[in-house]
């Protein structure tokens, strides 16, 4: 067991390596293998001071791996819930189980800000995502967040503006485990004392402001929300609670529309075989004895027919449609085409796919939108799965018994012709 999860460990520190040096943009100076490198860092030493169960020590440090792998998406917006989607991918390759890879997905979306954990595992990743606050590098860091922003944005921080930023960050900012409230929480405080004294113009308690980490994730010169730090901090706690339930609730319906349609191909698939085999054993063994026994023409035509439409409505329910599988540039700034269906890229280049898929995932509506047309059209197509399934089965059951009324019908009325012959 324990070397299956160091071996686990070791496969997660290659690839996310190899990942942020190919497929993170250099432009995300602070948010890079240096610092996932030291989350996992910290979030070591917080197991190892908790002594956690082997699985749950995997669990934190896997999610620490991935936990910022969102950021190959070229922007902070959602970045916690594509880097979810990129372990839970990588940790099917590896064979994990269903329940590992969501408790590593529910702690990798724990940070995103703010930050509301729910278990000890949660707890340490979230203070070992912001560690560096109560460290002795924080000018350091602070300095390579600053910069990213500046290049990745075109409304340029003044050290001002980003001093005013910091402090009303660190002064939301609380840990939530007593090793991050003992080890962290005092040179945090301390900072932020440094700051305040370079600001004469900050008050005593400042605006709320999101996490210098996740700045990137407002739109450029979009100023830190205003209000009552405690509602405004309830405020976004429920609006988190929101989002993640409204991704429970896509996961749900995806899947239940994905079972209902294997469940309906599965019916459709007895129904051919069944009908396949009543007709080919009619046609073997009774269509050339029918010259013997005419009587029984008639039921036999009427057994065949039930048995071949009960068949064409059953191959239609499971008959797939094909659609052009292009799309164009403008189809994406109007939002016309969901990106999430193959049949509406199949034929485009994985260029032009990228690019689509980068330009939804920034836009929350859009990406939302798609969702929501995606299992629109799975209702859509498991409608009419279901309509042709239907008439299938009431074909084959009122056929089937007309045909057999037929045939007891033709063996009473043909036994006085028999005798008297």
């Amino acid at each position: 067991m324990a070397s299956d999860s160091q071996l686990l460990l070791q496969e997660s520190e290659r690839y996310v390596t190899h990942f942020f040096a190919t497929r993170v943009s250099p432009a995300f100076l602070f948010h890079n293998i240096d610092h996932t490198k030291d989350v996992v860092a910290a979030a070591t030493t917080m197991a190892d001071y908790y002594q956690l169960p082997e699985t749950d020590r995997r669990i934190l440090l896997v999610a620490a791996w991935f936990h910022d792998t969102g950021y190959s998406s070229g922007n902070a917006r959602w970045h916690e819930k594509i880097s979810k989607e990129i372990a839970g991918d990588f940790l099917q390759q590896h064979q994990a189980d269903a329940s590992f890879i969501e408790k590593v997905g529910n702690a990798i979306l724990a940070t995103q800000w703010p930050q509301c954990p729910t278990n000890l595992i949660e707890q340490i990743l979230c203070d070992a995502d912001l560690a560096h606050l109560g460290g002795e590098h924080f000018d350091e860091r602070n300095k390579l967040l600053r910069k990213e922003l500046n290049t990745l944005f075109e409304n340029k921080l003044s050290k001002k503006e980003w001093r005013k930023k910091n402090i009303a960050f660190l002064q939301q900012v609380r840990y939530f485990t007593d090793y991050a409230r003992k080890n962290y929480q005092p040179l945090k405080d301390q900072h932020l004392q440094e700051l305040i004294a370079k600001d004469d113009d900050v008050q005593p308690e400042a605006a709320p402001a999101p996490a210098p980490e996740k700045v990137a994730a407002l739109p450029p010169g979009e100023p830190a929300p205003h209000g009552a730090e405690k509602a405004a901090k309830e405020k976004l706690k429920v609006a988190s609670r929101t989002e993640r339930g409204i991704s429970t609730m896509f996961r749900i319906m995806s899947d239940n529309h994905v079972n209902l349609s294997q469940m309906a191909d599965s019916k459709a698939n007895i129904m051919i075989s069944v009908n396949t085999i009543v007709m080919s054993i009619m046609v073997s063994g009774l269509l050339g004895r029918l010259q013997f026994y005419t009587e029984f023409i008639v039921p036999t035509i009427i057994l065949l027919a039930v048995c071949l439409t009960a068949v064409v409505f059953a191959i239609l329910a499971t008959r797939p449609n094909i659609t052009k599988g292009t799309f164009t540039e403008e189809d994406i700034r109007n939002k016309k085409v969901n990106l999430l269906f193959f049949g509406n890229f199949y034929n485009m280049s994985l260029h032009e796919y990228d690019w689509a898929m980068k330009e939804m995932m920034k836009d929350g509506e859009y990406l939302n939108s798609s969702m929501i047309k995606d299992i629109y059209f799975l209702g859509v197509v498991l409608a009419r799965k279901y309509k042709f399934l239907r008439i299938s089965y009431n074909v084959f059951m009122f056929g089937l018994i007309v045909a057999i009324v037929a045939f007891a019908i033709a063996m009473l009325f043909s036994e006085p012709t028999v005798q008297a012959s």
